[in-house]
């Protein structure tokens, strides 16, 4: 399959936390790039359309969700 993403997502296994509404969640980062990630979280129907997405490192990442497969999620970053 041809890669069609205008910038490369670079695998990785990074614990993070999905936070909206004064609520956070735990994640793992799967995979990420300059423009989006994809994300494993226990239960992809408490995620909104829009959150932040807060690193380990403590890197805030503000999130549109894109698209859901099962508990993966798929988000673009926004401005």
């Amino acid at each position: 399959m041809d890669e069609k993403r205008r910038h490369p997502r670079s695998d990785v296994e990074e614990p993070a936390h999905v936070s909206f509404n004064g609520t956070s969640l735990s994640c793992l980062v799967r995979n990420i790039s300059a423009e989006g990630a994809a994300i494993d979280v226990a239960n992809a129907a408490y995620i909104p359309e829009r959150f932040r997405l807060v690193t380990t490192l403590g890197k805030v990442l503000n999130c549109r969700l894109v698209w859901i497969k099962r508990n993966r999620i798929g988000v673009a970053f926004e401005s």
